[in-house]
């Protein structure tokens, strides 16, 4: 029962970060710089559709469309970090903990990694934003990897496969620089 209202509240978590009102093609086209951005993602529609969640998509130049989407990935990977720690708390057996502990570490690591990327931006020294952003795209894969064989991978799988997908953003962006 509790993995099931896990699974519920996870769901709702998620559609609450990507809010379908904020659909880009029901009133307005994408900019030519996000287009160039979600064309080197996996999943294009999610790219548009996350980094037109914060209002500052519509005018942003590359610079201002970088702290966009490293700051959803940021959020995001707190929230995982978060979560993780929750599932800790609440009764996770001694095998479980296992597993979640190396996906709390790893999540950690990816909010580290991010705020050096922020550090970056803020620094204007923008040549270590790519491999920051892969780096943070591996505590999902890690994750996954770690939960791998446990009733734990589903609740976490849509986590994990959010974070990846805005860290792929992150890499897409920086590449701009």
């Amino acid at each position: 029962m509790v993995t099931y209202s896990l699974f519920l509240s996870l769901l709702f978590s998620i559609s609450i970060f990507i809010d379908p009102s904020s659909s880009y093609a029901a009133d307005f086209q994408p900019t030519k710089l996000v287009n160039k951005v979600c064309n080197q993602t996996s999943n294009y529609t999610f790219c548009v559709e996350s980094l037109y969640t914060d209002s500052r998509t519509h005018k942003a130049e590359r610079y201002e469309l970088a702290y966009v989407a490293f700051q959803l990935a940021s959020f995001k990977a707190t929230s995982t970090k978060d979560h993780i720690a929750k599932l800790l708390k609440n009764n996770a057996t001694a095998g479980q903990s296992r597993h979640l502990q190396r996906c709390s570490r790893v999540y950690k690591k990816a909010v580290y990694v991010l705020a050096e990327a922020y550090g970056d931006l803020d620094s204007e020294s923008f040549y270590m934003l790519v491999g920051l952003s892969n780096h943070a795209t591996h505590a999902a894969a890690d994750c996954q990897a770690a939960l791998k064989g446990t009733r734990l991978r589903t609740p976490l799988t849509a986590l994990n496969k959010v974070f990846k997908f805005l860290c792929e953003i992150c890499v897409a962006v920086s590449r701009l620089f």
